[in-house]
């Protein structure tokens, strides 16, 4: 086994669930933990307080002349429920089929330690980076980073370099090096929808008042077309057409439809007509129901007419599409939409800008060709479906771009329970990280 696998081990352990309150003080640990050792491999480290949760920063010595690489990643993650269905406990790491099974493990413990452990080994042998390096780690994504573009912006002059390089990302198969030029952004809401003061009997009152419930079930119908279209009015005005030569890229991916129905469990595929199942994953955008409420939910029957329901949405957004636009039409979509007899509180929630760079820039090359050495010249070029904020934020402060390389499998099961890690991906991310910095230092 590797041995950086003690130290990952260890970092999993922490519950650093950014969401809850209760886990405030774990967090707080898991991030002294990163900075004591990042210090512990001869590096210079930081924990920067925010807002919310600590930042740390870790660098090597700056030497004139070298092009200066950040790195980032972060520690907190996603909450673990339903607890139940673990087979081992959430922040127990286990070991067994070679994977490493925890939250966390791979969204983003696992691919941060893989670069940690890389420098640690490179430092190791008396040898110096060939790069100027600085480490980022937040513990704030899984709640949209609210305060890392500030902490960008209040320490631009000290964290300015020339390139970001995250793991945080997929492979599209195992052993297959994989690059992301592209992501989609996202736009959340919640809508709450009110109509009488008080729960009604619906015996009594039925017919004669409108019911939250439907009036929630017709304001979610109304947002897609019979086609699998979004129904709402401009949503499509910016949205970037994709390129003939990312067609041809990924049709090089082989039968991905069938591999998404084995992961997914559905069944049959379904989404937006005239496109690829790839294609609607990674270049179109949707419009997600993400959880809805309202009325009794209890055993058996209570027959009322209840006062509010909810949803909650969220917009997955692709190049050039602005997330203040969209949740603005959106908006006045549900507005237009609303039946009579009913009110709707709309509550904006976070947003990030979707993301693409070109993968034939000089940073770009230097990834592609780090992933061939990692894994011997199997690369592919991808966009993904999901998002990472803090990319454009990089690119808006920073002026510079990101190469993702991700390390994470589909069925890796990141946010859900029984999220895994393969151990051997933690060994490529190690290996990865080596030749990258080499890479990068040689393209300048």
């Amino acid at each position: 086994m590797h041995p950086g696998i003690d130290d990952l081990l260890t970092l999993l352990r922490f519950p650093s669930v950014s969401t809850k309150p209760e886990h405030r003080d774990d967090v707080r640990r898991c991030a002294e933990w990163l900075k004591a050792k990042l210090t512990s491999i001869g590096l210079t480290s930081e924990l920067h307080e925010t807002p919310g949760h600590p930042v740390v920063v870790g660098r090597n010595v700056h030497q004139p002349g070298r092009r200066t690489v950040m790195i980032y990643g972060h520690y907190d993650v996603q909450p673990a429920e339903p607890l139940e269905e673990w087979k081992t406990p959430a922040f127990e790491p286990t070991i067994r089929d070679g994977r490493i099974w925890c939250r966390g493990s791979t969204d983003n413990k696992g691919q941060l330690m893989a670069h940690l452990r890389g420098v640690e080994e490179t430092l190791a042998t008396g040898s110096d980076l060939p790069v100027n390096l600085i480490f980022l780690f937040e513990g704030e994504e899984e709640i949209g980073s609210p305060n890392l573009k500030p902490f960008l912006e209040a320490h631009r002059d000290e964290l300015k370099c020339d390139v970001v390089a995250i793991s945080d990302t997929g492979m599209v198969a195992p052993g297959v090096g994989t690059f992301t030029y592209g992501l989609r952004g996202i736009a959340c809401l919640e809508a709450l929808v009110s109509g009488p003061s008080i729960d009604l009997h619906s015996g009594i009152f039925g017919g004669a008042v409108a019911n939250p419930n439907t009036a929630v079930a017709h304001l979610i119908a109304s947002l897609h077309d019979k086609n699998g279209k979004v129904a709402v009015e401009g949503f499509y005005d910016d949205v970037r057409e994709i390129e003939p030569w990312e067609r041809e890229e990924w049709s090089k991916l082989g039968d991905t439809a069938t591999e998404t129905l084995s992961l997914t469990g559905s069944p049959e595929l379904y989404g937006e007509a005239g496109y690829s199942e790839l294609e609607r994953r990674w270049a179109r955008p949707t419009a997600e129901i993400n959880g809805i409420g309202g009325g009794y939910q209890g055993a058996g029957s209570k027959t009322v007419i209840p006062r509010e329901a909810m949803f909650k949405l969220s917009l997955r957004l692709v190049p050039d599409q602005k997330p203040e636009d969209i949740l603005a039409k959106v908006e006045a979509h549900l507005k237009q939409h609303l039946p009579p007899g009913t009110r709707v509180q709309i509550h904006l929630g976070h947003t990030g800008q979707p993301y693409a760079m070109d993968p034939n820039s000089r940073f770009g090359m230097a990834a592609r060709k780090a992933l061939a050495t990692a894994f011997d010249g199997k690369v592919a070029l991808i966009r993904e479906g999901g998002s990472i904020p803090i990319v454009q934020a990089f690119k808006d402060v920073l002026g510079v771009e990101t190469i993702l390389l991700g390390l994470a499998l589909g069925d890796c099961q990141a946010h859900a329970p029984n999220e895994n890690f393969p151990l051997e991906n933690f060994e490529a991310g190690v290996r990865l990280n080596k030749i990258l910095l080499h890479e990068l230092a040689a393209d300048s």
